[in-house]
């Protein structure tokens, strides 16, 4: 590789990146991601809302359409997270979750709110602060 050819190599890098994020807005993440939902979490300029569910849990199950329609509302102004405790039980611990479905919201990398429980969208967008 020339000297010469690092611009291009960093362009094209840059523009597959924001291509990835753009794509990945319209959906929530999942827990297949845990280190790219803590990254999320971290570096983020928009608030984020991170629900900690299970499948087998029948609030989380009946919450889940109704956070799948908030991720597409809010798409551009906040992202959304759901984690699965079954498959990331450390992040579970380490963010003292001790019943599901949990709804934690960041800011700046901070928590700002926390609840419990099949809550409404509405409830939601407040923890948002949207």
């Amino acid at each position: 590789m020339k000297a010469s050819n690092i611009g291009i190599w960093i362009t094209c890098a840059a523009v597959a990146w924001f291509a990835w994020i753009m794509m990945d807005m319209g959906s929530p993440m999942t827990s297949s991601g845990g280190s790219s939902a803590i990254l999320a979490i971290n570096t983020s300029a928009e608030p984020v809302l991170v629900e900690f569910y299970a499948d087998w849990c029948g609030p989380c199950r009946s919450v889940a359409p109704v956070v799948e329609a908030l991720t597409l509302e809010v798409a551009g102004r906040a992202k959304v997270i759901r984690l699965d405790v079954d498959e990331e039980k450390t992040l579970a611990a380490e963010h003292g979750v001790r019943s599901i479905p949990t709804f934690i919201a960041f800011k700046n990398g901070r928590e700002v709110g926390r609840q419990s429980g099949a809550i409404p969208k509405q409830k939601m967008l407040e923890m948002l602060g949207l």
